[in-house]
């Protein structure tokens, strides 16, 4: 797979554009493939190269690229306004109607660009509304880059435990007011609530861990947190940027009926243009000005474009069909996956929830991030890059997700199956 012009575009970009990139995840080793257009389930670079993207951008294309209903509303709206910066739509407050019509814990919704800016404003608004400071999260999560919550996700094995940042640059003392506790330990987490109750404002989860592939919830985890939450007068937040809209409508949070006080999106909600969003119960959304004291503001928030694909987009998703359909794709590639690694006996296991799936190359029982480090990157990377080589798109980094749309079909699951088997056959020779 010749890649001459990326690498000619990455020379030259290199000197105005640090690593040539505008977010560290998209540089690969030795340069990023440089992409010149995308159509349903299929991306093609400046090469000629056609890749059946697995990807999907970290999740949010559920409709497939440019689909043809979230175009065209784009494209309408396009021809009224690109921008107001001042006042309101009708197409702001329907969208929020809907979004509160889905969601079980929503009765007010206030709109944002992504889920870095929800999660923010998530916990600014739990520390005003409990006027205390510390917030808890969990191990191996990711709810953005602030200096609150980005560390530990993701540390190397001699950092597991600590608040180990991703970033230089962070302060100390916002990173102190952030308990980390593992996932999926119950009794860490009591623990961890009775030393900072007295100044404990919040708990932050993703009530499925899927920043590192997919670590599902263990029964009753996401139950004891909302009852310990609420029996401490703590808020609960669930970072829903992944699983809302993608596995339901009503997030996880109506699969599970575990709701929490607030709830952040973004992603799958407008199949691909940048929007996000804090919703929960009126009397704590009610503390954003104007009517409280909490600052929330951005120009671009509520974004006329990225308005009109978020509602095409749950139009599109409205009566379900399309969920039922990708739970059956995900449910055959996992079990497709599961018996290419039985029959090469693989120490290897396929996780994965509904539209995503994903491979951990260790026979370890996965219940939280200290789970995969045994996981074998070495392995996972060879079989990326072979797999990338035969046209199939996922990103190089052994502990994220693969995810469906609605482009996909059926022989595309095969494909990536058979394929996964003539990779996987080779590598561990």
């Amino acid at each position: 797979m010749e890649l001459v012009k990326s690498r000619e575009l990455y020379e030259r970009a290199k000197r105005v554009a640090v690593g040539a990139v505008h977010d560290d995840f998209r540089f690969s080793d030795p340069y990023p493939i440089f992409f010149k257009k995308a159509s349903g389930k299929m991306l093609y670079d400046v090469d000629g190269n056609e890749y059946l993207d697995f990807h999907m951008a970290f999740g949010p294309v559920i409709l497939g690229h440019c689909h043809p209903r979230v175009t065209r509303a784009v494209q309408e709206q396009a021809e009224n306004s690109e921008l107001w910066g001042f006042g309101s739509t009708e197409n702001e407050c329907k969208l929020c109607e809907k979004i509160v019509e889905y969601v079980p814990s929503i009765e007010k919704v206030r709109l944002c660009n992504a889920g870095t800016d929800a999660t923010y404003h998530a916990i600014r608004l739990a520390r005003a509304f409990k006027t205390k400071r510390k917030i808890i999260k969990f191990e191996g999560a990711y709810h953005g880059w602030h200096d609150y919550v980005d560390m530990a996700v993701a540390p190397p094995a001699d950092k597991v435990g600590m608040k180990h940042p991703v970033s230089t640059g962070m302060l100390p003392e916002a990173m102190d007011k952030t308990v980390v506790v593992p996932w999926n330990d119950i009794d860490s987490f009591e623990r961890a609530v009775k030393e900072n109750r007295e100044d404990l404002a919040a708990v932050i989860v993703e009530p499925i861990l899927h920043n590192v592939g997919c670590i599902m919830p263990k029964d009753g985890f996401l139950k004891t947190i909302r009852e310990v939450t609420e029996r401490e007068d703590i808020v609960l937040i669930f970072d829903e940027v992944i699983t809302g809209f993608r596995h339901d409508l009503g997030g996880v949070q109506k699969i599970f009926g575990v709701t929490p006080d607030l709830t952040c999106f973004a992603k799958s909600l407008a199949n691909g243009y940048a929007i996000g969003g804090v919703g929960g119960v009126a009397e704590i959304m009610d503390q954003l000005k104007p009517i409280g004291g909490v600052h929330m503001a951005g120009t671009y928030c509520a974004n006329p474009i990225s308005v009109a694909a978020a509602l095409a987009t749950l139009e599109e998703l409205g009566d379900g069909k399309i969920h039922q359909r990708l739970f059956s794709l995900g449910d055959m590639i996992r079990k497709g996956l599961s018996e290419v690694l039985e029959d090469l006996k693989i120490k290897a296991q396929v996780a994965g929830f509904r539209s995503i799936f994903n491979i951990y190359f260790t026979d370890e029982e996965i219940l939280n991030y200290r789970s995969l480090l045994g996981n074998d990157s070495k392995l996972f990377m060879k079989y990326n890059m072979e797999m990338r080589k035969r046209g199939f798109l996922f990103v190089a980094h052994p502990l994220k997700r693969c995810h469906l749309s609605a482009a996909h079909t059926e022989e595309d699951v095969r494909a990536f199956v058979e394929a996964s088997r003539d990779v996987l056959t080779k590598i561990i020779k």
